[in-house]
């Protein structure tokens, strides 16, 4: 188990950082050290570790996004926790990993859209809901709207045809999903939230 999990964060890695197509099975063995054939004994083939990684990637991520919710004082507060997540994640990925997953490696792209439909729009829907109760987001906003066009959002900043990866000096997914979320939140809050997420803009810029 303890190689297997090495390959598999190795895996991640380098999918994460080079794209999933570009990345061959040659290219772990090389990065772990070990021979292909030693790899082939823990998995078939390539969409196998592809669809593994994935697997094992968004429970990580699942983890994470319920102790967003646990360590928050507010809703507010929740929500720049998750950006934060966010932008760590996207610091370390290459945009065309979606792409590739969607168009080569059909298991793992209906894991990533099985996490992303299931768990993370129950997050977003919870988040919504609690900042109501709270005070902190308008009350008039229909929860069901709002949460799928959140959810849909924090995926344009992967759209190639609209930021293209050949220009990353303008249209990093960092810059981008900081951009498309700080204005998200401005649109959500009422006048006590809009308080909190200038204090936390501002706390996240010192």
């Amino acid at each position: 188990m303890e190689t297997q999990e090495r390959i598999l964060q190795i895996a991640e890695t380098i999918f994460m950082r080079m794209g999933i197509r570009s990345v061959s099975m040659d290219d772990v063995s090389a990065e772990l050290g070990m021979s292909k054939k030693t790899l082939y004994q823990y998995f078939e083939d390539k969409d196998q570790l592809v669809t593994t990684v994935v697997t094992r990637h968004f429970k990580q991520k699942c983890l994470e996004l319920e102790a967003c919710a646990n360590q928050a004082h507010n809703a507010v507060h929740e929500f720049f926790l998750i950006l934060d997540r966010i932008i760590i994640d996207f610091t370390s990925m290459h945009p065309i990993v979606i792409h590739d997953m969607h168009k080569f490696h059909p298991l793992a792209h209906a894991e990533f859209v099985r996490y992303k439909q299931e768990f993370v729009l129950a997050c977003v829907r919870q988040n919504i809901e609690r900042g109501k109760a709270e005070g902190h987001y308008r009350t008039d906003l229909d929860t069901d709207i709002i949460s799928k066009y959140r959810l849909e959002s924090i995926m344009i900043p992967f759209n190639m045809s609209v930021f293209p990866p050949e220009q990353p000096e303008q249209y990093t997914l960092v810059s981008t999903a900081k951009l498309i979320s700080e204005n998200f939140i401005y649109g959500l809050v009422t006048p006590e939230g809009r308080v909190l997420v200038e204090q936390y803009i501002s706390e996240r810029r010192k």
